[in-house]
């Protein structure tokens, strides 16, 4: 199992409950988080839209993650 620490921003901190948690995933990529976040906080799969960064930048799904990764939860963002 690999763990993971990731910042939730908007409404993502709502669903996950606080503006950090870790998830531990048999995975060890973007792809495979996303999954293991959308069974543990089946709210987020609701949202429009929702990135996943990984050090600053949006992650693709097959980006390999390790455990010192910044991770971060990039809801919809609405303006006017």
């Amino acid at each position: 199992m690999n763990k993971y620490r990731i910042k939730a921003f908007g409404i993502t901190k709502d669903l996950l409950g606080g503006r950090e948690a870790t998830i531990e995933i048999k995975g060890q990529t973007v792809g495979d988080l996303r999954n293991a976040l959308n069974e543990r906080y089946p709210q987020l799969m609701g949202l429009r839209s929702l990135f996943i960064a990984v050090n600053n930048d949006y992650a693709d799904e097959n980006i390999l993650l390790s455990a010192s990764d910044e991770i971060a939860l990039i809801p919809p963002v609405s303006g006017g």
